[in-house]
Formats: structure tokens, sequence, C-alpha cells
């Protein structure tokens, strides 16, 4: 299916100001976001728990805070996931060292402390600082590895010049993506670094 006419001509290169000026302001945005907001670093970066529980019936998400709050888990992050009857726990680190079963136990009793149906635990996983650290060490890596990569095989297959205007739109893309989930606060994991990476 043929969407513009043969005949179309579209002056690209005399709109290019127009182009130059709306990603200068794109990326202005995306810094300054990153900058101001930072990044909603996930569980695989901060480290920490999380725990997926399934109710037997819909739970009251206001009751679930507060039954964790009651349990001293007041830095626990409630969320549902998947269906309404899923919820997922995430807790940051704690200063006191818990095995993940400890921790799976407090959370699941405290749950239990104000619902009637049945609650199973799904999954449970958790991560400590030190790996975090290393994980984002690796993510950052990953990508400049990436980005250097795409250099040397356009500067060897074709010219340094388009490798360079490669890497240049590359960086512009990965930053303008970057600001766009500081803005909107999408949780930032290993996920995310991949889909990075495929940019």
């Amino acid at each position: 299916m043929r969407i513009l006419d043969q005949t179309t001509n579209i002056d690209f290169i005399g709109k290019r100001k127009i182009a130059f000026a709306l990603s200068a302001i794109l990326i202005v945005l995306s810094i300054t976001s990153l900058v101001t907001r930072g990044l909603n670093f996930g569980l695989d970066f901060t480290g920490g728990a999380l725990i997926e529980v399934a109710y037997s019936d819909a739970p009251n998400m206001e009751e679930v805070r507060d039954s964790l709050l009651n349990a001293g888990l007041d830095d626990a992050v409630v969320q549902t996931f998947g269906l309404d009857t899923e919820i997922v726990v995430r807790i940051p680190p704690r200063a006191e060292e818990e095995s993940s079963a400890e921790l799976s136990t407090v959370v699941l009793q405290a749950l239990r402390g104000g619902f009637e149906g049945d609650i199973e635990v799904r999954r449970v996983e958790f991560v400590g600082p030190q790996v975090g650290e290393e994980l984002t060490e690796q993510g950052i890596l990953a990508v400049v590895y990436a980005l250097i990569g795409i250099f040397l095989y356009v500067m060897v297959r074709f010219q340094w010049r388009f490798s360079v205007g490669a890497v240049a739109a590359l960086v512009h893309d990965v930053i303008i993506t970057m600001g766009i989930i500081s803005l909107v606060q999408v949780e930032f994991d290993l996920t995310v670094v991949a889909a990075l990476l495929a940019v």
C-alpha cells in the first residue's frame, strides 16, 4: 500500500533547524529530569526483598499497607501484580540481617492478621546491597561497551564519520528515553537496561 505519492517531495534538509531545536529541547528536559527527579531504581539495583503474594479474594490495599505498618514494615511498598488478587511487596535493604525465609514469614503473618481468606506466597527474591551496586556498575558498562562496539563496527565497515553520527544518534535516543523513564518514574531494572541496549 502506497502512503505517499511518487511525486511527493519533502524538504527534510530545509527543516533541519526545527529538528535540531526539538532534539535540543528534549535532551535538556531529559537531563533536567534525570538530575532533579532521578531514576526509580528497582530491586536489582537498590537491593532488598520482593515478595509476591496471592490472595483467594481481592484484598483492600489500604488494609494491606496498615497490616505491614503495624508489623514494623513501614518502608514496604505494595503494588498489585497482574490480577487483583495478587500483590507484590517490595522492602528496601534493612539494617538488621534477615534471611528471605524469615522476611517472607514476617510479611505473611502480617498479611494474614487482617484477612480471612487464603494467602499464598508465590515468589520471594532477595538482592543484597553489594549485588545491587555490582549490577549498577555492570549495567553502565554494558551500555558503554555497546556504544564502543557499534562505533568500531561502523568505522571499519563504512567510514569513521558515519560511526560518529551513529553513536551520536544512539546517545541522543538513550538520553531521551531515560529522561522519559525518569519523568514518569517507571521502575528502572535490568529489563530496562536490556531495552536500552536494544535501542
